[in-house]
């Protein structure tokens, strides 16, 4: 079995094609993923202007695929149901937790895990956001992205964008 580590090396970094994201507008954007190569492209018609390594949803949890839209932009989103309980002080009682299945520890409340440059696809929750990339799916089931690539896609799309989640 390899190591994370190993896998995190193999997958190439983000990569810009000026020419064609000089050209990008909300207006002539769309989003493609592949859940197969782990990448998301943001698009003018064939052309691809930045391709980006993701993580997707890992098994029990996995993306959906089909035909969907940008339904909500938010630059510093926080999740409402995984996160930390934290204590009065903001350390860390509980991490990493689901607020529908852990319980709160005395004296503690819930702190949604930061989802920033978020980009709602389902009225579930599921969004393109900034996060973790192991090298392989590792979500809840949203699309996570390097931050600067997050950042590019939430500056080129609207909401309405198409994005396309292929298998």
């Amino acid at each position: 079995m390899k190591k994370a580590s190993e896998l995190i090396s193999k997958q190439p970094p983000m990569s810009i094609n000026n020419p064609v994201l000089q050209r990008v507008t909300p207006e002539n954007a769309h989003v493609i993923v592949s859940l197969t190569k782990q990448r998301a492209y943001l698009m003018i018609g064939d052309e691809i202007a930045i391709d980006s390594p993701i993580s997707s949803g890992k098994r029990g949890h996995t993306s959906p695929n089909g035909n969907f839209s940008v339904l909500e932009k938010d630059k510093d989103h926080h999740s409402s149901l995984y996160g930390d309980y934290k204590d009065s002080g903001g350390r860390t009682v509980r991490g990493g937790i689901s607020s529908q299945i852990d319980s709160a520890p005395s004296g503690t409340h819930f702190v949604g895990a930061s989802m920033k440059w978020f980009m709602r696809l389902t009225g579930e929750g599921v969004g393109m956001h900034v996060g973790i990339l192991p090298g392989y799916p590792a979500s809840h089931g949203c699309i996570r992205m390097p931050e600067p690539a997050a950042a590019q896609f939430y500056s080129h799309v609207k909401v309405g964008t198409p994005v396309r989640v292929d298998p």
